[in-house]
């Protein structure tokens, strides 16, 4: 029986897992797997119970295990490999990609991708990049400079302007009032500056409108490294303003892991197959070779990766090692797309950041008494959904 696997609409979401599944189903008389793609909004807030219903493979990221484990929609990674493999797994990883997916003593997926928010910027206009946060406003009053507002990214950009203040999210306050307080004000006067046609640009948006020439800088993103690669429209990528303080987290983690679903019984060809993709052969060729960013540190540090990579890795891998995780329990997802609006909102209306941080906490709170399970709060370790097919 072909298990069926759901990704996210991106070549870096797309090509490697396809090219994988092409090389796995060569002479088979029954595909072993097969992939759909559903669009990146999707991925980022659709119920992870309703996927799982219909997929024996999910490619989803961290938030999401709260709600997982609460759904009992997956199977535990630790039920399906021996526990040195996974701890392998873990040593190489970069930063805390794999501990991101442990939730409630389980593993609950294995990270196949590696994504945080860093800097990009059009190195034509820019030769270096902004060394800190006062530098970004003093470009943006003269080029062309936006923020990452859209879907829940104008929560996660507030995150990681809190986290290279060394404050990160999490119990009852949520965030520390003098860093988010600091950090909205910042975000309303880049807000202020930006042009109102990039305000409601998602990430790939962002870069591509950068690589047609049309923004100099994007403070925070997550990096996307097709566009880091050499040639017309090339993006240099660099960690975040501020990271490299000893108390600073880097940016937001972003990233995705390969989860199986509660359908699903894999078979060992599958289990074999999901873990080849894990393999640093994998990691340092086949993913690079076709638009994935690894998880594998090893793929972080290959100079000959890099040098297709446009430095993309090597320059971002000090703030990836130390990304920023962000909380997990059960009920976070909506909490982030509710907070995200209002973070929105407020910085369209120019509203006093002090109501704005209240208004985020009587959310957060509202989201972690809802919860069912644990709260996560040690973290050290409606758009068109409809598939397409793409192997």
């Amino acid at each position: 029986m072909t298990a069926l696997g759901l990704t996210w609409d991106h070549p870096r979401g797309v090509d490697a897992l396809a090219e994988a599944a092409r090389r796995a189903n060569r002479g088979r008389a029954t595909p072993l797997i097969e992939w759909v793609a559903q669009p990146l909004e999707g991925f980022e807030s659709a119920p992870i119970a309703d996927l799982a219903a219909r997929h024996d493979l999910l490619v989803i990221d961290h938030p999401h295990v709260g709600e997982a484990a609460a759904e009992a929609c997956l199977i535990p990674i630790d039920a399906l490999y021996p526990a040195a493999q996974i701890a392998e797994w873990a040593r190489r990883s970069v930063g805390p990609s794999l501990a991101s997916y442990r939730w409630q003593g389980n593993l609950w997926a294995l990270p196949l991708d590696v994504a945080a928010q860093v800097t990009a910027r059009r190195s034509e206009a820019l030769s270096a990049p902004a060394a800190s946060w006062d530098e970004v406003e003093e470009i943006a009053a003269r080029r062309p400079v936006a923020l990452s507002l859209a879907g829940p990214h104008a929560l996660l950009t507030l995150f990681s302007l809190c986290g290279s203040a060394g404050h990160v999210p999490g119990g009852d306050a949520l965030l520390d009032d003098v860093a988010t307080v600091a950090a909205l004000e910042r975000m309303a006067r880049l807000h202020a500056a930006q042009s109102a046609a990039a305000r409601p640009m998602n990430p790939i948006a962002l870069l591509q409108a950068m690589a047609a020439g049309e923004l100099d800088l994007v403070p925070l993103v997550f990096g996307y490294v097709p566009y880091a690669r050499p040639g017309p429209g090339r993006i240099a990528f660099s960690d975040p303003p501020g990271s490299a303080c000893p108390d600073a987290s880097g940016g937001v983690l972003g990233g995705t892991g390969i989860a199986f679903s509660r359908r699903s019984t894999p078979s060992p060809d599958v289990l074999a197959h999901v873990a080849s993709l894990m393999t640093e052969q994998a990691q340092r060729r086949l993913l690079p070779a076709f638009s994935g960013q690894p998880s594998a540190r090893a793929a972080w540090t290959d100079p000959s990766v890099n040098l297709r990579a446009g430095e993309f890795y090597a320059s971002t891998l000090a703030s990836t090692e130390k990304a920023l995780l962000r909380p997990r329990f059960d009920g976070y997802v909506a909490f982030q797309t509710a907070a995200s609006h209002r973070v929105r909102a407020a910085l369209a209306a120019r509203e006093d950041p002090v109501v704005t941080l209240s208004a985020l906490r009587t959310l957060w709170r509202d989201a972690r008494a809802r919860a069912r399970g644990a709260l996560d709060e040690r973290r050290t370790e409606a758009p068109d959904l409809t598939a397409r097919k793409i192997s």
